[in-house]
C-alpha cells in the first residue's frame, strides 16, 4: 500500500513541477514574443489585439523547442523540494531508494513526452502555420510566394510592375529544369509565356538558353541567352522551405515526397523527422540526467548553485545539439548519427553517474 502511495506522491509532485516551470517559460516566451510582434507591426494600421493573437499562435512551437530544458529544470526543483522537506531521508527510512525514485521519474517523463510529441506537437505546428500565414500578410515581401507540390516548384514573383508565375519540374544545383514562366501585368492581363529546358538561377538575373517565347499566341525561338530579372536566386530558393515547425508529421511526409519528385534536397526534412522520433527519448534522458546530477551533488549547496548548474548544462547541451545538427545538414555526419549522438553522449554520462546511486 505504501508503494502505491509514494508512487502517486512522486508522480504528482513531478507533474506539478513540469507544469509550473512550463507556465513560467510560456510567460517569458509570451512577453518577449509580443514585444517582437509589436515592433514588427509598428508601421501597420492594425488592431492592438493582433500582436496578442500572433503571439498566442507562435508561443506553443517555441515552448516545444525548449521542453527538454523545462524537464531538466523541473527535475531540479523536484529534488530541491524533497531536500528542503527532508523527504529523501523519509523515503530511505521506508526502503525507497534513489533508483526507485528515478524509475518513477523516467516512467512519468515517458508518458508526458508521448503526449507532447503526439498531441502538443501537432497542435503547435498547426498554430505555427496560421501564425506564418497571418504574418505574411504584413510582411514587406509578401508578394513573393513559393510552394512545392507534386507538380514541382511554383513561385509567384512580382517585380518591375510584372507578375510572374514560375513553374519548374526539378531543381539541380543552380539550375531549374523544364521551366515555364507566365507573365502578367498588375491587372492580370496576359503578356507572354517563356518556356525553357534549363534556367540558371545562381544570381537574381536568370540566364535562359534557347527560350521559347509566346506573345499573343505567336511562338518564336530565341537561340541566344535571355536575361530574366527575378526576386529569387538559387540561395533564396533553397531557403524558402526551411521552417518545418509549421508542418505536422503527415504534412512532413507529404512534403518530403514532393521534394523528392522535384529533386530538392530532403536533408532538412529527414533531420526534422528524426528529431520528432527522438524527442520523447530526449525528454526522458534530460530528466534522467538532471536527476543523477541532483542525486550526486551535496545537498547543502544553495539553490542558486543548483539552478546555475542547470542553466549551464542547458546551454552546453543546446550547443552540442546545434553543432551536431549542423554536421548532419552539411553531410559531415549521417542524419541519424547527427540527431542521436548527443543523446548517446548524455546517456553515457548518466550511466557513469548511476554507479552507486543508492549510496548517495
Amino acid at each position: 500500500m505504501i508503494l502505491n502511495t509514494y508512487q502517486k506522491y512522486i508522480s504528482k509532485k513531478f507533474i506539478h513541477n513540469v507544469i509550473k516551470i512550463s507556465l513560467v517559460f510560456y510567460s517569458l516566451i509570451f512577453i518577449m514574443n509580443i514585444l517582437e510582434e509589436i515592433n514588427f507591426l509598428k508601421d501597420s494600421d492594425t488592431s492592438f489585439m493582433l500582436p496578442i493573437i500572433l503571439t498566442f499562435l507562435n508561443a506553443p512551437s517555441v515552448l516545444y523547442e525548449i521542453f527538454p530544458f523545462i524537464f531538466l529544470i523541473a527535475t531540479q526543483f523536484f529534488y530541491l523540494d524533497l531536500i528542503d522537506k527532508n523527504e529523501l531521508l523519509v523515503f530511505k527510512n521506508h526502503g525507497i531508494n534513489n533508483l526507485s525514485i528515478l524509475k518513477i521519474l523516467v516512467i512519468i517523463s515517458a508518458l508526458i513526452a508521448l503526449i507532447i510529441n503526439i498531441i502538443f506537437y501537432n497542435i503547435s505546428s498547426n498554430l505555427k502555420f496560421l501564425y506564418l500565414d497571418m504574418k505574411n500578410d504584413f510582411a514587406k515581401d509578401n508578394k513573393y510566394l513559393a510552394v512545392i507540390t507534386e507538380n514541382g516548384l511554383w513561385i509567384k514573383d512580382e517585380i518591375d510592375n510584372k507578375i510572374n508565375i514560375i513553374n519548374a519540374e526539378k531543381i539541380i544545383g543552380d539550375e531549374l529544369m523544364n521551366v515555364e514562366i507566365i507573365q502578367f501585368d498588375y491587372s492580370f492581363t496576359f503578356e507572354k509565356t517563356i518556356v525553357a529546358e534549363r534556367v540558371n538561377v545562381k544570381d537574381y538575373v536568370w540566364s535562359i538558353n534557347n527560350a521559347k517565347i509566346s506573345e499573343d499566341n505567336f511562338n518564336k525561338t530565341i537561340n541566344k541567352d535571355l536575361q530574366f530579372i527575378s526576386s529569387f536566386n538559387a540561395e533564396k530558393i533553397n531557403n524558402l522551405f526551411s521552417n518545418l515547425t509549421s508542418l505536422n508529421f503527415f504534412e512532413l511526409k507529404s512534403t518530403k515526397e514532393n521534394y523528392e519528385e522535384l529533386g530538392y534536397s530532403t536533408i532538412d526534412i529527414d533531420t526534422h523527422i528524426q528529431k520528432i522520433f527522438a524527442y520523447p527519448f530526449y525528454l526522458i534522458i534530460m530528466t534522467l540526467f538532471s536527476a543523477i546530477i541532483m542525486t550526486n551533488i551535496k545537498h547543502n549547496k544553495p539553490k542558486i548553485f543548483n539552478l546555475t548548474i542547470g542553466i549551464l548544462l542547458s546551454v552546453i547541451i543546446y550547443y552540442i545539439n546545434y553543432f551536431s545538427s549542423v554536421l548532419g545538414q552539411n553531410l559531415s555526419l549521417p542524419v541519424s548519427v547527427a540527431v542521436w549522438s548527443p543523446m548517446v553522449i548524455i546517456l553515457l554520462s548518466c550511466a557513469i553517474g548511476m554507479v552507486r546511486i543508492n549510496e548517495k
